[in-house]
């Protein structure tokens, strides 16, 4: 199969940081292919908090200008090493893209073939790009974080962050009683859907009503992080996310706050756990309404900047999506 290539393609620019108007749409020339790279034609990417920490100037590693985007989902358009045909359906996530190198906010990315898979793509494109790198996230904290079980008790808190709806339904898939946790009590009915066993509504001092989890998947952070230890009887505390806000832990000893018996880690996802993780499966699970996708507000390429200001006020109840053809959005109900 041959794919036409566009001479020029739409882009959206980081240039300094900034507010969501700090992203700038652009045209540009679409990336010449190269060997050991592949051109995809971008049909749909998530929005993710890394990016919204590097629109903020809070990647220090990150030099501007920039295209953002650390994952997505589309056709191959050109793969010189012919490790991909023209036509084949891929997803990509993190390995440098959006930050190393030129990201998805756009309609065409450079990918090195290292990080690219092949899917079947049995769902439309709004839904498909919501699944990598969250479902990457989830799975990865639940098997390499926690080493979750089925009977285990577990408890997510930052139940309604997209990582932690996620997290909620393939640990519910797996076989573990999910209690998860919202700070506002209007939020619970999404964490049911995910598959939630129980719901607590989060004060920020859990340990007092919760002792007997068999592991806890932390997506709240450090501001919360000694209190999760304690909801742990024998077991694992993972810590993924940071929607509290702040990286490191102040006035933190480890002999007294980590329980007997508790383990603590840390999940950073990478490309060799993108590659191994069971995405087609779960992309076929969610295609036979076995696995729930906490989708949240779908957007176009031209209205990045308010997929950000949603992203950054924390008002969607699943992942932000964005299409780069409008035939894409989901159909109004």
């Amino acid at each position: 199969m041959t794919i036409a290539i566009r001479a020029s393609m739409r882009a959206v620019d980081l240039r300094a940081p900034g507010g969501p108007e700090a992203l700038t749409a652009t045209t540009r020339p679409v990336p010449a292919p190269v060997q050991g790279w592949t051109l995809m034609r971008v049909r749909a990417f998530g929005l993710n908090r890394s990016e919204l920490m590097t629109r903020l100037g809070l990647s220090p590693l990150v030099t501007l200008p920039r295209v953002l985007g650390i994952e997505a989902v589309g056709v191959v358009a050109a793969s010189p090493s012919g490790a991909f045909a023209p036509g084949t359906a891929v997803a990509t996530c993190m390995g440098g893209m959006g930050r190393a190198f030129d990201g998805s906010y756009a309609d065409y990315v450079l990918v090195p073939d290292s990080q690219l898979r092949a899917i079947a793509p049995n769902l439309p494109w709004h839904r498909l790009g919501a699944i990598p790198e969250m479902f990457q996230t989830a799975w990865g904290s639940l098997t390499i974080g926690l080493d979750l079980k089925p009977g285990d008790r577990l408890l997510v808190r930052g139940g309604t962050t997209s990582v932690g709806l996620a997290a909620i339904a393939l640990a519910a898939r797996m076989g573990a009683w999910v209690t998860a946790t919202t700070r506002d009590p209007g939020k619970s009915q999404p964490l049911k859907r995910a598959g939630a066993s129980e719901i607590l509504i989060d004060d920020g001092a859990l340990a007092g009503r919760v002792s007997d989890q068999d592991a806890a998947l932390d997506l709240v952070g450090t501001t919360v992080l000694a209190d999760t230890l304690k909801t742990v009887r024998r077991g694992r505390v993972c810590m993924t996310g940071m929607a509290g806000g702040g990286w490191t832990l102040e006035d933190f000893a480890p002999i007294p706050d980590i329980p007997n018996g508790v383990c603590l880690s840390g999940y950073l996802g990478d490309v060799a756990e993108f590659m191994a993780m069971p995405l087609q499966a779960i992309i076929d699970d969610v295609a036979r309404g076995d696995l729930h996708l906490p989708l949240g507000p779908v957007f176009t390429l031209d209205r990045i900047a308010e997929a950000h200001g949603v992203l950054e006020a924390g008002e969607a109840s699943g992942k932000i999506v964005v299409v780069t053809d409008s035939a894409d959005l989901p159909a109004l109900e």
